[in-house]
């Protein structure tokens, strides 16, 4: 969709302007624009780009910059320190051509001689488009065009072939007999071969639906059905005749996609179906294992409160159960907020794989052999594991980050398989973002702390410096001269005995003698976290402190890295103990003494929307401004996957989407609400804001409404209307608190 186009445009444009350059000297950022500009010099740089680790482990790539603009890619070698150009885009064509060659992103070939290079990118939707796919061979430097128009493609472990999905259908192209090979042809509208539609993509996190085998031998793909799904249509009302865009959309309580699991034998061009009954459930994942020719598929309830993980033989189709798991929440299977994409880790030369539950109260690591019998738990206490980055089978050695330092940090350890062992691997105190190879050789280390502006550095697997590859002095030395305001970090006890972390920013010039308006920007939904010991460097939050207001972001129950209980109180009953506990801590700010109890505000984005909005109706008498962004404001209109999965079915809970709903409330209102949406919206529909807004119509609620037409989930089209909303935002504050 171009709107969708425009904003990862946007998106991109915003983040360099946010985080590179050189600000003016002591910026007072009195404008928005102002604090735009005057946070460049602070966001700093965060080491090589695009890293892909290459050569079984031993060398990686990066993409740089070129003087004229080119595209580079470079590859690093840890052994010696040496760096090596592989491929520019400076005086290259597209084959057949004048047009510059310029890519969206790249894969290596198993061998590390050949780059497929995904071009001409035309998104779909949050992480899917359609694009043109070349070969680039590093050694002779020649392009061939390998398939266009694709939605996904990827080479074959060992680089014979690459496979594609095109108009649902599924492809393989011989590189050496330069022959295209079609493996499926029954898509039609509705019905997809190797493509999810838009709930499967946005709610289980994976673009690409369909995986080779190790071997090369076979690719399992998911075919999904929509064809029953009720259509969901939108438009942003320009020209004479308004063109409307129509999508399957099912909403809470709706039919559902209905997918099976397909394997493709490459050498025969045949097909088998996987018995995995489906049940109204879900098939959220699939995984190639040890075993030759044997699928792991993971299929779920649609409650999405049991979980079942089969093995499926790809040439018989038949399927044995090995492991069933039931829960009295939610069962996550990927980390949305943290870019975890996989809870379920099959290594490919041990028969045996990994499952990270909560099931003891925390996050952890277990192990078990292929018919389903748990060998041990491999972590154990109160905290969680957060990440997977490497299981070294030589070594019986695992490499995971958690929060055993504590929620506000990442910490990187090392453990044997038996859970015997555990080494910690990273020592300074703050968020420390991992890289590290597949093979368990080295990794590149993403440090920060709320004092420290990011760090990168490359280290072996034992966790010795291996060389320091960014230390942004030029950030530091900025911020010996300027006015930058850092958060401090704090904690309360919230009404029910939790205690709750709170970064605190306090505005230029404070005095705890005065009085502060306090903005409290929130997002709030399951899994999610907002405060971390790391740096952090917000252009609105920096307007606000240089404008006289108090701004507090806050860990509320709901969030992720504290535990089963603290994350899923909220089940059934979304919106309520995230609710209290900004209260809770516009109260405790109230109690410091220096945030004026008439002036406080809440503001957030998407599920921050609805909380904005669920915040002030509840609470009516400490919240006199909600700033509300894109907002769910009946769960029941929101998608199936999402809302089901929080809320329960409708008929096992229809109350507590009643009383979840921020509508249900409007008649409380008693401060300022600003609403902005978007038509385009294909996420959460400008239905939502219509609902709430009739219903405070209804009781006589005054309130303000932005509708931009175009804009898609993000509100915002564009730069220009990106600085109207904010500043829309920053006038009303001004408006009512001021």
């Amino acid at each position: 969709m171009f709107e969708n186009r425009l904003r990862q445009v946007f998106v991109l444009l915003f983040f360099i302007v946010s985080t590179t350059g050189m600000a003016q000297e002591k910026p007072t950022f009195a404008t928005f624009e102002e604090a735009m500009a005057g946070v460049r010099a602070y966001g700093g740089s965060t080491g090589p780009g695009n890293v892909n680790w290459i050569n079984e482990g031993k060398a990686y790539s990066f993409t740089e910059r070129g003087d004229k603009g080119a595209q580079l890619i470079k590859t690093m070698d840890p052994a010696t320190g040496q760096e090596r150009l592989v491929f520019s885009t400076e005086g290259l064509k597209l084959p057949g051509s004048d047009e510059p060659f310029a890519y969206e992103s790249f894969q290596w070939s198993m061998d590390s001689k050949y780059l497929l290079f995904q071009v001409n990118f035309r998104p779909v939707w949050r992480r899917s488009g359609i694009s043109d796919y070349y070969y680039y061979s590093i050694d002779d430097k020649s392009v061939d065009l390998v398939a266009k128009d694709a939605q996904t493609a990827e080479l074959s472990p060992n680089g014979k072939k690459v496979a594609y999905e095109r108009g649902g259908n599924l492809f393989a192209f011989d590189m050496a007999a330069k022959k295209e090979t079609q493996l499926t042809n029954d898509a039609e509208p509705g019905l997809y071969n190797g493509r999810f539609g838009w709930a499967y993509e946005e709610e289980f996190g994976l673009a690409q639906a369909w995986e080779w085998s190790h071997d090369s031998e076979f690719i399992a793909f998911w075919q999904s059905d929509e064809r029953e799904v009720p259509i969901f249509q939108m438009t942003d009302y320009m020209g004479t005749h308004k063109e409307w865009v129509k999508l399957p959309y099912p909403q809470v309580g709706d039919t559902n996609p209905t997918v099976k699991i397909g394997v493709i034998d490459i050498s025969k061009n045949s097909k088998q179906w996987m018995d995995v009954p489906l049940n109204d459930g879900y098939i959220p994942r699939i995984y190639w294992t040890a075993e030759k020719g044997v699928l792991a598929v993971m299929q779920m309830n649609r409650a999405q409160t049991e979980m079942r993980i089969y093995m499926a033989d790809a040439n018989t189709g038949m399927a044995r159960m090995i492991l069933e798991e039931t829960s009295d929440a939610w069962i996550d299977v990927f980390d949305f907020f943290a870019g975890i994409m996989h809870y379920t880790f099959f290594p490919k030369d041990s028969k045996e794989f990994f499952w990270i539950t909560d099931k003891d109260g925390y996050a952890h690591l277990y192990r078990y052999d292929y018919n389903g019998k748990l060998h041990n738990q491999v972590t154990k206490g109160d905290w969680e594991v957060v990440y997977v980055h490497a299981i070294d089978r030589k070594k019986k050695t695992i490499y995971y980050s958690s929060t055993e330092d504590s929620p506000l940090e990442r910490q990187l350890y090392a453990i044997n398989f038996n859970g015997k062992g555990k080494k910690k691997l990273t020592t300074l105190p703050g968020r420390h973002a991992i890289d590290m190879a597949d093979e368990a050789t080295y990794y590149i280390d993403r440090f920060s702390n709320v004092k420290t502006p990011t760090q990168v550095a490359l280290y072996n697997a034992s966790g010795k410096l291996v060389k320091m590859l960014e230390d942004n002095k030029k950030v530091q030395q900025a911020m010996s001269d300027s006015k930058l305001i850092l958060p401090e970090l704090s904690q309360f006890t919230n009404k029910t005995g939790n205690k709750i972390d709170i970064a605190i920013y306090k505005p230029v010039g404070f005095d705890a003698s005065k009085k502060y308006a306090l903005v409290l920007d929130v997002y709030g939904g399951p899994g999610a976290q907002a405060v971390y010991n790391q740096w952090t460097v917000n252009a609105w939050h920096q307007y606000l402190l240089h404008n006289g207001y108090v701004v507090v972001a806050v860990n509320n129950r709901g969030g992720g890295g504290y535990g089963r209980a603290f994350e899923k109180v909220v089940y059934k009953n979304l919106g309520h103990a995230e609710a209290a506990d900004f209260a809770d801590a516009a109260k405790h700010m109230i109690n410091l003494g220096y945030v004026d109890a008439d002036k406080v505000a809440i503001r957030g984005h998407s599920y921050g929307g609805y909380m904005s909005s669920f915040t002030i109706l509840n609470h009516p008498e400490i919240f006199k401004v909600a700033l509300v962004g894109a907002p769910v404001t009946d769960w029941r209109l929101y998608d199936s996957i999402y809302a089901e999965r929080y809320m329960g079915l409708r008929a096992d809970n229809n109350q507590g989407y009643i009383d979840s709903s921020p509508t249900t409330y409007a008649k409380n209102l008693k401060g300022h609400m600003l609403i902005a949406h978007s038509t385009m919206d294909e996420n959460v529909h400008v239905q939502n804001t219509f609902q709430l807004v009739k219903a405070l119509i209804d009781y006589g609620k005054d309130h303000s409404l932005k509708i931009f037409p175009p804009g898609a989930h993000g509100v915002a089209y564009d730069y220009a209307s990106y600085l109207f909303l904010m500043n829309s935002y920053n006038d009303y504050l001004r408006l009512h608190l001021n």
